[in-house]
């Protein structure tokens, strides 16, 4: 499980998991905002299997 989440996206999937759950938790909203943990857990780890498969990869590159 090698990181393919970076920077400015970990703090978006960070802060955008905290809303929704704070708006989960408070009852404003819809079941759906328990979704947040799906963000935050991938900001978190640094993770996330949907670029996996897709390619994707926002972290830098290291240098050899």
């Amino acid at each position: 499980m090698t990181s393919n989440v970076g920077g400015i996206d970990k703090v978006l999937r960070i802060l955008a998991g905290i809303t929704l759950l704070i708006l989960a938790t408070l009852g404003i909203g819809t079941p759906w905002t328990w979704i947040g943990i799906v963000p935050l857990a991938t900001g978190l780890l640094g993770w996330c299997p949907a670029y996996s498969i897709f390619g994707v990869k926002t972290c830098p590159m290291k240098k050899a």
